[in-house]
């Protein structure tokens, strides 16, 4: 029964009784007996009680009726805002950047948002079906949890990188697929690399071309001089021919270096002791910091870290990291070098290898791992050939790890191998 019918039937009831209070009332008050008043107060009672016993159940139900509307606002608060919320990653979802799509066993993967539903539709990929299968494939269990795809779209072949998660939906094997277009982010990124360095090889080989061809045709006027001026032109002559030898000379030399980065041989992956590598880098390097003034630290966060990897390489690496912060800290008095080993989270290993010196200005962060690219002037015999930290880069890509350098508040140069 609701409240409202309550409240009609108790006022219906409570209408002759309120009338029969009133008359008891006005008898006790014309009562000339105490008799008389005695038991006009008792029916007043009764008729009171009566009336209570018809408010009860009205108050009672008007309190609950209040707490269920109360929980019923609750409720329907909470479920707008449920609404509103499924409402939110609904399209959220729809408009995300990455096509989603969900495959479960013996099915075909299903597009769970926009961007992958338009790889199925007009302008999207050539074959759905093709697409289909091959997301159907690097779904399997077996295979890695990131992986490149190429993708026949309408607008040419795209690489694109799959990442796969496992899901589970009503009690069936399912992987959540993530697919992410990078064509245009790739061929941007290898335009770049090649640009920069055809300027560097530009720069690299004209500054030993122009000397040349500049010094071959002063020979050849020398040469076709009159013979009084014989002596003069056979001293000139050989001045030129001289500088022409050390242009080809240098000219060779970088065609040496830009081999020695481009010819390393595929590494021999084995566990290698971090420990033991250490101690040999200390022989080899500590005594050329002591003789400055300076010292050479390494740190192993636990004496047993092994690395999967090339061990000659991986000293190439370390070496060619030493002697870039050697060359950084020349003008100190007191340099310092760090090498330190640790594992990181996820049980990543990183090395790092930081110094006390000026540090790599801003802004040269990615160009510092650009073949023949040096932040200080080449001078003879200074070193400064600039390949040093391109082939660190390439080594240790080629092992499975990468490297970059991180700002330190300190200041320094801090380059960091991840594993």
């Amino acid at each position: 029964m609701d409240f409202e019918r309550l409240l009609r039937r108790t006022t219906w009831r409570l209408l002759p009784l309120l009338m029969g209070a009133v008359a008891v009332a006005w008898g006790w008050g014309r009562a000339e007996s105490s008799r008389a008043q005695v038991l006009a107060a008792l029916g007043l009672g009764v008729v009171l009680a009566l009336m209570w016993g018809q408010v009860l159940p009205l108050w009672r139900a008007a309190r609950e009726s209040d707490r269920l509307g109360r929980a019923d606002e609750g409720a329907e608060a909470v479920l707008r805002h449920r609404e509103r919320a499924a409402a939110l990653s609904e399209a959220l979802l729809d408009q995300a950047p990455v096509a989603l799509w969900l495959c479960q066993e013996g099915e075909q993967p299903e597009a769970l948002n926009g961007a992958a539903r338009r790889w199925l539709a007009p302008g999207g990929a050539r074959d759905a079906a093709a697409l289909l299968a091959q997301l159907r494939a690097l779904a399997e269990p077996a295979s890695r949890q990131r992986s490149w795809l190429r993708v026949d779209a309408e607008r040419g072949e795209e690489r694109c990188l799959l990442a796969s998660r496992p899901w589970l939906r009503e009690g069936r094997q399912g992987w959540l697929l993530a697919l992410l277009p990078l064509e245009s982010a790739l061929e941007a990124e290898t335009l770049r690399a090649w640009r920069q360095l055809v300027q560097v090889l530009t720069h690299e080989i004209m500054n030993s071309l122009t000397p040349i061809a500049s010094l071959a045709r002063s020979a050849q006027e020398l040469q076709a001089e009159e013979v009084g001026c014989a002596g003069a032109s056979a001293a000139d002559l050989a001045v030129a021919l001289e500088a022409i030898a050390r242009r080809a000379e240098a000219l060779s030399r970088f065609v040496a270096d830009y081999r020695h980065i481009s010819d390393w041989p595929a590494p021999r992956l084995e566990p290698v002791s971090l420990q033991a590598l250490f101690d040999r880098l200390a022989v080899l390097q500590s005594a050329r910091w002591q003789a400055r003034g300076g010292s050479l630290h390494f740190e192993l966060a636990s004496p047993g870290l092994l690395l999967q990897a090339d061990a000659g390489q991986l000293e190439q690496v370390l070496l060619n990291l030493l002697r870039n912060a050697e060359q950084a800290t020349q003008a100190l008095s007191q340099p310092q070098a760090w090498v330190l080993a640790r594992l990181g989270r996820g049980g990543r290993l990183s090395i790092e290898v930081r110094d006390n010196g000026p540090g790599v200005p801003h802004g040269l962060e990615r160009d510092i791992f650009l073949p023949f690219f040096s932040t200080r002037e080449r001078e003879p015999g200074s070193g400064a050939r600039g390949i040093g930290l391109a082939v660190v880069r390439q080594l240790v890509h080629g092992m499975g790890g990468s490297v970059r350098l991180q700002r330190r508040a300190e200041g320094g140069a801090c380059f960091v191998l991840s594993f």
